[in-house]
């Protein structure tokens, strides 16, 4: 069994049950939580946390 990425098994996933609605979504979660990560160690934190 050849050992795959999360990525790869997300987009066969995609490819096979036709859900490509899911894909942006998806997107958006890890950018929200990359921005999370990012807020809590840097400078630019109390502008970030303005926008919501």
């Amino acid at each position: 069994m050849a050992r795959r990425s999360v990525l790869g098994e997300f987009w066969d996933f995609l490819k096979q049950e036709k859900k490509y609605w899911l894909a942006p979504i998806a997107v958006v979660l890890v950018l929200l939580g990359l921005l999370l990560v990012f807020a809590q160690s840097s400078a630019v934190a109390p502008f970030i946390y303005s926008l919501f």
